[in-house]
C-alpha cells in the first residue's frame, strides 16, 4: 500500500529550552513536530524553538515554503520559534496557523506576544505571509489530511489534535494535566482525549513528571509518564511517544522514565513506549482500520 506519512521530532522539551552535556541524546529544544507526506504541504505541530532547526534544514530549497501549523496553546515554549523560522524570511512563503480560539482573536493575541519592546518585529514584518485561524472543537481538512481538534485540560485555552492522513494517524497532546480539574479522579481520561487518541498509530503525549514529582505540581497542567501510558491503553493507541520532557530531566533520567513506562505498559496491556528525542523520525504506514 502506498501512502502514510513521516513524523519528525525537532523539539521535545517543555517549559524552557535547555543546553548542556546532560541533554545530548534527547535534545534541548522546545516543542516542535512535523508531519510530511510525499507531494503534499507539511503540517507543523507547535512553534517551539525546535522550529528553527527545522527551518534551517530547508535552507537549500528553491521554492517558497507553504505549510500549516496546528498550535496547541500560546505558552512561550510553544511559540518562540516563529520569528526564527527562516523560510518565512523569503517573499512568497506562507504559513497558516490554526490555534486555540481567544476572546480577542488569535491573531491579535499572538501579535501581543511578538512586538516591541518584547521582540523587535511583529508577525506582519516577516517577508512571508502568516495567517491565523481561530480553532476550537472542530473538524477540518488540511489538503488531503483530516484534522480533529478538541479542548484538553491545561492552564489556559489548550487544544489537542488528531491527524488522519494517507491511511495513517497521529494524536498530539503535549500539554495535558489531570490536576487542572480537581473534581476529576486522577486516572480519569476525558472523552475528548479518547476521541482524539482512538486507535491512532502514534500518540505523542505529555509525560513531563515522574510520579514522585507530580503531587506538588499537579496544578501545573502536566502529567506523569504512567498517566500517558494509561491514556494510550484506554484509547487503543498502537504506539506511545513520551514528550514535553522536563528541563530538569537529563538523558539518564529520561532513560529510566522510558524503561519504567515500558514495564508499566507491559503489565497493563498497553502499547510500545518510546521517549521522543530530537532527530527521531517515525514513519507511519497505511493499514486497514481495526474492526
Amino acid at each position: 500500500m502506498s501512502g502514510g506519512f513521516s513524523v519528525g521530532f525537532w523539539g521535545v522539551r517543555g517549559s524552557t529550552p535547555c543546553e548542556g552535556s546532560r541533554y545530548q541524546r534527547y535534545g534541548g529544544h522546545s516543542s516542535c513536530v512535523t508531519l510530511e507526506a510525499e507531494g503534499q504541504s507539511p503540517v507543523i505541530l507547535d512553534l517551539g524553538t525546535g522550529l528553527r532547526p527545522y527551518g534551517e534544514s530547508m535552507n537549500a530549497a528553491s521554492d517558497a515554503f507553504h505549510g500549516s501549523v496546528l498550535l496547541t496553546h500560546l505558552h512561550w515554549d510553544h511559540v518562540q520559534g516563529l520569528p526564527f523560522f527562516t523560510p518565512l524570511h523569503c517573499e512568497g512563503a506562507s504559513l497558516d496557523v490554526f490555534g486555540p480560539r481567544q476572546e480577542a482573536g488569535l491573531s491579535d493575541v499572538f501579535t501581543e506576544l511578538m512586538r516591541p519592546p518584547f521582540f523587535p518585529i511583529r508577525p506582519e514584518d516577516l517577508a512571508g505571509d502568516v495567517r491565523f485561524h481561530d480553532t476550537g472543537d472542530d473538524d477540518f481538512p488540511l489538503g488531503q489530511a483530516k484534522v480533529r481538534s478538541r479542548w484538553v485540560r491545561h492552564v489556559g485555552p489548550t487544544l489537542g489534535f488528531r491527524i488522519d492522513w494517507n491511511g495513517a494517524s497521529v494524536a498530539y497532546i503535549p500539554d495535558h494535566g489531570p490536576g487542572c480539574c480537581p473534581e476529576d479522579p486522577d486516572d480519569y481520561v476525558p472523552h475528548e482525549v479518547l476521541e482524539l487518541c482512538d486507535g491512532v498509530d502514534l500518540l505523542v503525549h505529555d509525560a513531563q513528571h515522574t510520579a514522585s514529582e507530580w503531587g506538588p505540581k499537579r496544578h501545573w497542567g502536566h502529567c506523569t509518564a504512567d498517566y500517558a501510558v494509561h491514556v494510550a491503553r484506554e484509547s487503543g493507541a498502537r504506539r506511545l511517544a513520551l514528550f514535553h520532557h522536563d528541563p530538569g530531566h537529563g538523558d539518564d533520567a529520561i532513560d529510566v522514565i522510558k524503561r519504567e513506562a515500558n514495564d508499566f505498559s507491559a503489565r497493563i496491556g498497553g502499547p510500545e513506549v518510546v521517549a521522543a528525542y530530537e532527530g527521531m523520525c517515525v514513519t507511519l504506514d497505511p493499514h486497514a482500520p481495526r474492526s
